[in-house]
């Protein structure tokens, strides 16, 4: 009966290692989860190049904003010429939330539901600047979309407020 103490002890032995290794597994795992609860920092990005590149390429006038706030920081930027010279501009806003400029010469039904991410026109709209710009909800992102601009449509979207999308739309200018 000696044997069978030492096969039980051997199985008892190896259960208790493989628990320790377990354990230390997991303290490590845990410990390497990082704890920071802010967003990441993003990153500034100069527009200007990209910016010049869409206004001589784009067939229509390209909207940028003037004159925001330095809190506002553009943190994406491109020009797909050859996707219906489509203009992308992304900012954070001053409360960390996003707030993005959208051009294209797309088919206006499709962009605007690609733009505003599943959004739904409101019966809403808004006078800026001379402009009648219109409410669209419900999607992940709200947004403010250009009527009557003829060859491509503009929409000012993001997970910012409507005040903030507001503030966005006031700054553009069109070139």
């Amino acid at each position: 009966m000696a044997g069978s103490n030492g096969k039980q002890k051997t199985a008892r032995d190896m259960i208790l290692s493989l628990a320790l290794i377990g354990i230390a597994a997991a303290v490590v795992y845990f410990l390497s989860i990082p704890r920071d609860d802010h967003a990441p920092d993003l990153k500034r990005v100069d527009y200007r190049v990209e910016l010049l590149t869409a206004r001589r390429a784009a067939g229509y006038p390209v909207a940028a904003p003037e004159g925001l706030p330095d809190t506002w920081k553009a943190t994406s930027v491109r020009f797909q010429g050859e996707k219906s010279d489509r203009w992308h501009l992304g900012f954070q806003t001053p409360d960390g939330q996003y707030v993005q400029i959208e051009q294209s010469r797309q088919k206006r039904a499709d962009f605007i539901d690609q733009a505003s991410q599943g959004g739904s026109q409101t019966k809403r709209t808004e006078r800026i600047d001379g402009r009648t710009w219109t409410r669209y909800a419900g999607g992940r992102y709200d947004a403010l979309v250009l009527q009557g601009t003829p060859g491509s449509t503009t929409v000012v979207a993001g997970t910012g407020s409507f005040e903030e999308l507001r503030t966005m739309v006031a700054a553009l200018k069109l070139a």
